[in-house]
Formats: C-alpha cells, structure tokens, sequence
C-alpha cells in the first residue's frame, strides 16, 4: 500500500462531501474537517474491547481508546476503511455496522486538533486480537460499569475523542449473546 497515500487525510464539509486531501499531521495542527471513523468491539460478555495506544505515536501514546480508529484513504470507501485499519491495529477482523456518525472538534495536547466528521462502527468480537506494536500496546476488555468509574475518576487516562464518544454515542453495551443488534 502506498505509504504516501497514508500520511494524508480526505478533506470534507459538514456534508461529508469531499473537497480535497491534505497532509494528515497538518491537517490536525490546523484542526481542518476531515473523514474519519472509530469501531466500538464488544464481546459476548457484554465487555468493550480498549486499545492501549503505542507510545510512539505521534498523539495521544499511552492512552486509552476505543478498538480502532482511522482515516479512510482516497478512493477507500468509508464502510471499507474500518476493516482495513482493525485488521492493521488488532490483528483481526470482524462484522462491523454503521451505528451513526457526527462531527467533533476537540483539542489533543500538546498542540493538535481533532476536527472529524466521524463514522462510528461497532462490533462483535470474541477472540484475542493480535496487537501491532507500532499501533497498540495493549488493550483490556471492560464492563460498562468499570468504565464509567474509571472515567469519572481518571478522564486523563483515556484519549480526548473516546471521551467524547462515549458522550455522543452513549454506548449500551450488550448483555447476552446475540444481542448486538441492541447496540
């Protein structure tokens, strides 16, 4: 794949209607509206799956997340684009569903932007992921109830656009098998 074509993002109005590409890290310094998704993996168990972010990335290291986010590339169809990134971050793949989308404008320290129209997917996963490490360094299965604590008690453990989808989105994690259609 073309590493060129990575390292930039699909500029888009409040439409979602696309006006151009523009270098990835720029376009967050300057907090320009871009596509983007994130996947929300749930288990059988009723658990969301967290990633635990490389250190190396060029944001956020260290923090908290949903599964997997990303940005679709040109010519990638945005329903595509989230298979393609779980598979490159966690190692497997799985039935994703559209579950709604929004724009958000959020800062991430130190200095960067996050100002998305974002696609939310969400799925269900039972097995182990296989973490890439240049992405991921680790990741946790967790109850809604343990997750609303440790939000509430530690926010600055969790990156700046997870916070914000668990307000936007309000996850309802399932809680028997079968039930994903609930999410």
């Amino acid at each position: 794949m073309n590493e060129d074509l990575r390292n930039l993002v699909i500029l888009v109005d409040e439409h979602d209607n696309e006006l151009g590409l523009h270098e990835k890290l720029d376009a967050h310094i300057q907090g320009l509206l871009h596509r983007a998704f994130s996947v929300l993996i749930y288990n059988d168990k009723g658990e969301m799956m967290l990633q635990q972010r490389a250190l190396m990335k060029y944001h956020s290291g260290g923090l908290w997340t949903n599964a997997c986010c990303g940005h679709p590339m040109k010519d990638e169809l945005t329903d595509k684009a989230p298979h393609r990134r779980l598979q490159e971050e966690m190692g497997f793949n799985c039935e994703l569903t559209k579950q709604t989308e929004f724009i958000y404008n959020v800062p991430v320290p130190p200095n960067l932007i996050e100002h998305e129209y974002l696609h939310v997917y969400h799925g269900i996963y039972n097995d182990e992921p296989v973490l890439n490490p240049e992405e991921a360094m680790g990741y946790r299965w967790i109850s809604k109830k343990d997750l609303e604590k440790e939000v509430k008690n530690n926010p600055e453990h969790f990156t700046p656009w997870f916070l914000l989808l668990l307000i936007k989105v309000k996850p309802s994690f399932p809680d028997l098998i079968g039930e994903s259609t609930s999410l």
